[in-house]
């Protein structure tokens, strides 16, 4: 009998663990005991709601769009040529790039060669004030390391003393190419080195450049393309009337010639460029012995000296404010347009009007003295500037007569400081 009652036993194995909990409910015991789970939710509400419920950036256009940087093309494998379809990014693609609100994109890094010169050092105040890092490539035949001085001390500012006509390897995200003397007293000191070497090798060297990493590339170009014109005002359509065997023409055909390997680039291996044909300027930091008419002419008044008119002085010219051209260059730059576009002031004078407009803002005594033309002078020179105002919205803003007491201010200051 008391083996029938026998209950039968169960191997170890088989008990059941009725004193533990199941891991699942033993957790969640855990999280609500300790608040754990209020802090996960909490924290999974905040980080959802910044991509779900806040707009995004607008899509970006262009795989080198202004705003793509260095670090953004390398994880892309961009850089290279590879042809113009290379450049083109679908809607799609641009889309899987925007941004939440409130994530800053990271800034520029900008290369600006001739950055110490006249309007190079303008141009670098600009970038800089906007946030982005710039690096100056100068090799100081005309620029001078005073107008770039007080950017020494900024993280964000690189000075590098090199001759483009020799290649450099940066990693950059734009490139503003304004190496080239401009001046006649500059190009004609060495006009081989000026056509050949600068225009030439010096092109080349800032295009392979852009090709390698992949920088939109900006060529300062200039109105000297035109020659002595047979049109006016003078239109982007025009290709000039250029002596190629002249004294002018290592200038004029050097810049010709950099126009052209640019377009090579951008076709041939899909470089992002952009050109500007440069029209007279003029401003602070010119140098005050550089040939150029307004320099000369403010210059020769405030040292007492007449000024000196070639010819009957009736040649014209247009005068743009150094300013302008700054947001002109950096409106084509950030654009998605090309060019060749034309960047000047329309507004159209006389040598002998130009010299009246000098004498009234600094000396009604000062004299003019007449000499022999030189030779190829234009005889007409003013910009047609529609094309610039409808696809860039770009227009001049400052008269020669707002500008000029601007520059007088710079040269009475640097003349005084040349007597001491």
């Amino acid at each position: 009998m008391k083996q029938l009652n026998r209950q039968p036993t169960l191997s170890k194995q088989h008990r059941p663990h009725h004193h533990r909990l199941p891991l699942p409910r033993s957790l969640a015991s855990y999280l609500l005991r300790e608040h754990r789970l209020l802090f996960v939710l909490l924290g999974f509400l905040l980080a959802s709601s910044c991509f779900l419920i806040y707009p995004s950036f607008t899509p970006l256009s262009s795989s080198s769009s202004p705003r793509d940087t260095v670090a953004a093309r390398i994880r892309r494998g961009g850089g290279g040529g590879g042809g113009a379809s290379s450049v083109v990014v679908s809607a799609a693609a641009a889309a899987s790039r925007r941004l939440p609100v409130g994530v800053r994109k990271p800034p520029l890094r900008v290369v600006v060669t001739g950055g110490a010169g006249f309007v190079g050092s303008h141009l670098v105040d600009e970038l800089l004030a906007r946030g982005d890092s710039v690096i100056v490539v100068d090799n100081f035949f005309t620029g001078r390391k005073e107008n770039v001085a007080r950017h020494l001390a900024d993280p964000r500012f690189e000075l590098i003393r090199h001759d483009v006509v020799e290649p450099i390897l940066l990693e950059v995200d734009q490139i503003y190419h304004l190496a080239c003397p401009a001046s006649p007293v500059h190009y004609k000191f060495n006009p081989i080195k000026t056509i050949y070497k600068t225009n030439v090798m010096g092109t080349l060297n800032m295009l392979g450049l852009a090709k390698r990493v992949g920088a939109r590339f900006l060529l300062t170009s200039t109105s000297e393309v035109y020659g002595d014109p047979l049109e006016h005002p003078q239109k982007e359509s025009y290709w000039g009337h250029v002596n190629p065997i002249g004294v002018r023409s290592c200038y004029d055909e050097g810049k010709r010639t950099a126009e052209t390997l640019t377009m090579d680039y951008h076709r041939g291996a899909g470089v992002e460029v952009r050109i500007a044909r440069i029209f007279n300027t003029y401003g602070p930091r010119m140098c005050l012995d550089d040939g150029r008419v307004v320099s000369n002419f403010v210059a020769q008044t405030l040292r007492k000296q007449p000024m000196t008119v070639y010819g009957d002085g009736k040649q014209t010219r247009s005068f743009q404010y150094v300013s302008d051209l700054v947001d002109g260059l950096i409106t084509l730059m950030e654009s998605e347009h090309i060019g060749p576009f034309n960047l000047g002031n329309p507004g159209e004078f006389t040598m002998l009007e130009l010299a009246q407009v000098v004498k009234e803002t600094i000396d009604p005594s000062a004299r003019v003295e007449f000499k022999p033309n030189t030779a190829d002078d234009p005889h007409m020179r003013k910009p047609d500037i529609s094309k610039a105002k409808s696809l860039l919205h770009w227009e001049p803003k400052i008269s020669l007569k707002q500008g000029l007491p601007r520059m007088v201010s710079d040269f009475q200051k640097r003349i005084m400081d040349e007597k001491r």
